[in-house]
């Protein structure tokens, strides 16, 4: 029986959690192929959980055949990684474009700045609500002046999000 198949640490070499969990795997695939009773299954996993070195957990199942094949590592297709790619492509490119929109709606909307243009915007408010038939006074917007970070934040989002397209296409032509 080949037990370096098993890839446990080899000899006194000390065992992880992750072989430990392993080997009470592989008892419990014996114990439902019928290799061992209950009683075998309790007391090697016992041994188990208390082993510290590879050796101990080759011994545990030296006298079991080892059924499965070594583990692969799974690999993502490469159809997926395109499909992906486009699809964060596509994302990226659309949330851009809404940010865009939401830098230039903030750039060219902020309230006139000086005296003179506040009260000309309050006469002409108030002569559109006089044709209505409406008299309220209007009062004197607002002056927050210019939106910094209403309008930097999103473009500066919207340019990684370009970059993250370059970046994407760049490493999808190199692949391909």
């Amino acid at each position: 029986m080949n037990t370096a198949a098993r890839d446990y640490p080899a000899g006194s070499f000390r065992v992880s959690d992750a072989d430990r969990d392993r080997a009470l795997s592989e008892l419990s695939e014996a114990f439902q192929a019928g290799r061992i009773t209950a009683g075998e299954l309790d007391q090697r996993s016992v041994q188990a959980l208390s082993a510290r070195t590879g050796q101990e957990l080759t011994v545990l199942l030296a006298d079991l055949p080892h059924d499965r094949p070594a583990a692969e590592r799974a690999l993502t297709k490469p159809a997926h990684r395109a499909i992906g790619a486009r699809v964060t492509m596509g994302a990226s490119a659309v949330t851009a474009a809404i940010l865009c929109a939401v830098c230039i709606s903030s750039a060219l909307s902020y309230a006139p700045k000086t005296l003179p243009q506040r009260e000309f915007a309050q006469h002409v408010a108030e002569q559109v609500l006089a044709r209505q038939g409406i008299s309220v006074p209007v009062p004197l917007p607002a002056n927050p002046g210019f939106d910094w970070a209403g309008t930097i934040t999103p473009a500066v989002i919207a340019l990684l999000l370009i970059a993250l397209i370059i970046f994407l296409r760049a490493r999808r032509a190199d692949r391909f």
